[in-house]
């Protein structure tokens, strides 16, 4: 399972497109499938109040020692450089 977390740009095919960070993490949860794929906005606008903008799915993950390949389709430059960071912080290399 690939998952696409965007608040406005439609899922690719292949991926199931959350809105919110909630929603990501109840599909997470719930996968009957292996996850293969995280693909991040940061920015969420209004489906920012359902858990917080991108970054805090990737702290989530984190806590739970959860360390999917993660993409990241962010426009904003400063989110991008905070996910990045916290991705070679955490993330191992394949």
């Amino acid at each position: 399972m690939k998952i696409w977390l965007d608040d406005l740009r439609q899922a690719p095919e292949g991926y199931v497109w959350c809105h919110s960070v909630n929603e990501a993490i109840r599909f997470i949860k719930n996968a009957d499938y292996e996850i293969e794929l995280i693909d991040c906005d940061h920015d969420l606008g209004e489906y920012a109040e359902d858990g917080g903008d991108g970054i805090k799915l990737l702290d989530w993950l984190v806590e739970r020692g959860l360390f999917y390949k993660i993409l990241l389709h962010t426009r904003n430059p400063v989110g991008r450089a905070n996910m990045e960071r916290m991705i070679r912080r955490y993330w191992k290399e394949p």
